[in-house]
């Protein structure tokens, strides 16, 4: 299966297609990133342990290890996932119809050729049932055109939304994909302590949602669920009051009372005329919804201060 691109770079790609490789996927995300969190410092609202898109697919970015680094990259031009080492050795797993189990078997003794060590927890966190990797030969399928046609989504989320982050002086989180729900992000702050997050998440401990949670928030994002192609998706945390009825005027947006959070479909920003500005019309409307909670307006910066080509 092979999602369909527009002219504009949006692949369409729907998500009843490809569950059986997203679960996959997920699971061999989940490795990965407990790899990198295993190794890498904690930094405020674990932003250590997202990855990041690449020009190939995503990877983790450079992860100290000893007196070096290395690095892993899910490559989903070539289907390969490539471990670097500083030391200049590298090693390959391919990207293909495999069980988690198999995946998680063969990424952990590329990494020990390396001579890295992987002392992770080998049971995925965020979702249920969690069956321990070594165990999990339920998940085994890949879809290589559906997993580029996925990345090429993100893309095209990781651009509007990197213009988005511009436009924010405060304090605000790297466009980064998050293994536990699998998702792209953006996080901004207004500055101020939040309440105690409860927690919930399931196979997750409440204290990593605390952690997350720590301050009052607006974050947006895409991620493939929501909608007939996934959807884009902005909340805040504490919602304030009156926040869910705010309006926002872009056709398809609306409040989703299970998720606690606005939605857009991922399909319906594809087929505007202007995906670009049909996406930051709704990232800007959730934001303004969040932020008459008593935000610093000082906090955004006038637009055209951005379009430095123009210069």
């Amino acid at each position: 299966m092979n999602g369909t691109t527009t002219a504009g770079g949006w692949p369409a790609l729907r998500v009843e297609d490809w569950q059986d490789t997203r679960a996959t996927l997920h699971m061999w995300c989940q490795i990965v990133g407990k790899i990198r969190m295993a190794h890498a410092p904690l930094v405020n609202h674990w932003w250590q342990v997202p990855f990041y898109l690449t020009a190939r697919g995503w990877g983790t970015s450079s992860i100290p290890y000893g007196n070096g680094v290395f690095d892993v990259e899910f490559d989903v031009v070539n289907h390969r996932l490539l471990l670097r080492a500083s030391s200049g050795e590298d090693r390959v797993v391919p990207l293909e119809p495999q069980s988690v189990a198999r995946f998680h078997e063969r990424t952990l003794g590329a990494l020990a050729e390396l001579g890295i060590d992987a002392p992770i927890r080998s049971v995925p966190t965020e979702v249920e049932p969690a069956v321990p990797f070594a165990e999990d030969h339920g998940h085994a399928s890949y879809d290589a055109g559906a997993v580029t046609a996925f990345w090429r989504q993100l893309i095209q989320a990781d651009r509007v939304l990197t213009r988005f982050r511009a436009e924010f002086l405060g304090k605000v989180s790297p466009v980064h994909f998050f293994w536990g729900s699998m998702d792209l992000a953006c996080t901004r702050f207004s500055g101020r302590p939040a309440p105690t997050h409860p927690g919930g998440a399931p196979n997750c401990p409440d204290w990593v949602m605390e952690e997350g949670y720590s301050h009052e928030l607006s974050s947006c994002g895409f991620w493939p669920g929501g909608g007939e192609e996934g959807a884009f998706y902005s909340y805040a945390y504490p919602e304030p009051e009156g926040y869910r009825d705010a309006p926002v005027d872009v056709e398809g947006a609306f409040y989703s009372a299970e998720f606690r959070q606005f939605l857009l479909p991922y399909e319906t920003v594809r087929k505007s005329a202007d995906p670009d500005a049909v996406l930051l019309a709704f990232l800007r409307a959730t934001y303004d919804a969040a932020a008459a909670g008593g935000w610093d307006a000082r906090l955004l910066t006038d637009p055209r201060r951005l379009d430095v080509h123009a210069r």
